[in-house]
C-alpha cells in the first residue's frame, strides 16, 4: 500500500514585480504521478533546477499543488483538516542542519518536536533514547550542538524528526554541506533507519553514489520524471544519465569505459565487487 502517491502534480512559482503586477510563470513541478510505498528507501535524483526539492517540499504540504493532488497516507495535503496529520506521517531534514537545531544540548533538541506534540514527558525521555540509538549518537546526548562535526548534526536532526514518530523521513540533500565522511555517516544512519526500523525513506540527492542501496531511483530532469527503476536499471543507461548532467559512481563508470573497450561486462555495475567478479570471469 502507498503512503505517497501524487497525480499530475504541477507547481508553478510565479514572479512579481514591486507592484505585484505578475512577471513571469515557471514551472517546477510538471505534471509528476508517483506511487511510493510503505517500507521503500526511494531516491530522488537530478540537477540543480529540476524540481526535485521542490518536489520535496510537497510530501509534507510545505508547498501546496497549483494543479493535480497529493496523497499522504491516503489524505489530500490541501485540505486544511489534514495538515496535522500529514506533517505527523512525514518528516522532513534539510540540508543545514544548523536551521533545524535548536536546543543547547542534543537531547534537548531532539525531545522539542514530540514536547510540541503533547507527548507525555516520560515518553519523550524514551523516545529521545530510541532516537539517538536509531542515529548512532546516544553517547553524545549531554553534548552542545556546536561541539559536534557536520556529520553528527545531521544525524541529531534526523533522530529530532525520528522521535516524532512519523512514517516517512524525506531528506532533501541531506550531505550536501559534509565532507565526505559525514555523508557515508548520514547515509549509513538513513539506511539503517529504513533496514531496522522499516521507515519509509526518501532521499533528495545528486551524489550518485548514495543512492546504490535504494529500492527504486527516481530521475528528473526539468520538473518531469525524466527516468525510473531500480539503481542497477538506472546505471545501466550511462549515457542517458550524462545526456541530464547526471554523474554515475566511478565504478559504474569503471565498467562502463571498460566495455566500451570490448570487455563482456555486464551493464549496470554498482559496487567494486561487483567489478572486480566480472573482470575474473573476463579471464
Amino acid at each position: 500500500m502507498s503512503i505517497i502517491q501524487t497525480d499530475n502534480l504541477t507547481f508553478e512559482y510565479i514572479r512579481r514585480d514591486e507592484e505585484g503586477n505578475v512577471e513571469g510563470i515557471t514551472t517546477a513541478v510538471d505534471n509528476v504521478s508517483l506511487e511510493i510505498n510503505r517500507g521503500e528507501f526511494v531516491a530522488i535524483l537530478g540537477h540543480n533546477g529540476s524540481g526535485k526539492s521542490t518536489l520535496a517540499k510537497h510530501l509534507n504540504a510545505i508547498l501546496f499543488p497549483t494543479e493535480g493532488t497529493v496523497f499522504v497516507d491516503g489524505k489530500d495535503t490541501k485540505e486544511d483538516a489534514n495538515l496535522w496529520n500529514v506533517r505527523e506521517t512525514v518528516g522532513m531534514v534539510f540540508q543545514n542542519p544548523d536551521n533545524q537545531i535548536i536546543g543547547q544540548v542534543v537531547e534537548e533538541d531532539v525531545g522539542f518536536g514530540p514536547e510540541n506534540q503533547g507527548v507525555p514527558t516520560e515518553e519523550i525521555w524514551q523516545r529521545m533514547e530510541e532516537s539517538l540509538k536509531a542515529v548512532g549518537m546516544y553517547e553524545f546526548r549531554k553534548k552542545s550542538p556546536n561541539r559536534l562535526s557536520g556529520g553528527q548534526k545531521q544525524r541529531v536532526s534526523i533522530a529530532g524528526v525520528l522521535a516524532m514518530h512519523p512514517k516517512c523521513i524525506v531528506l532533501d540533500e541531506p550531505t550536501a554541506m559534509l565532507d565526505p565522511i559525514g555523508r557515508k555517516e548520514v547515509i549509513r544512519a538513513v539506511r539503517a533507519l529504513n533496514d531496522v526500523e522499516k521507515i519509509t525513506a526518501i532521499l533528495i540527492t545528486h551524489y550518485m553514489d548514495e543512492i546504490v542501496h535504494a529500492d527504486k531511483v527516481i530521475v528528473m530532469d526539468k520538473g518531469k520524471i525524466a527516468m525510473a527503476g531500480t539503481p542497477r536499471e538506472i546505471f545501466s543507461q550511462v549515457d542517458k544519465l550524462k545526456a541530464l548532467s547526471l554523474d554515475v559512481p566511478q565504478v559504474t563508470m569503471c565498467a562502463h569505459e571498460l566495455k566500451k573497450a570490448g570487455l563482456p561486462i555486464p551493464d549496470g555495475i554498482l559496487t567494486n565487487e561487483e567489478l572486480i567478479k566480472a573482470l575474473k570471469q573476463c579471464q
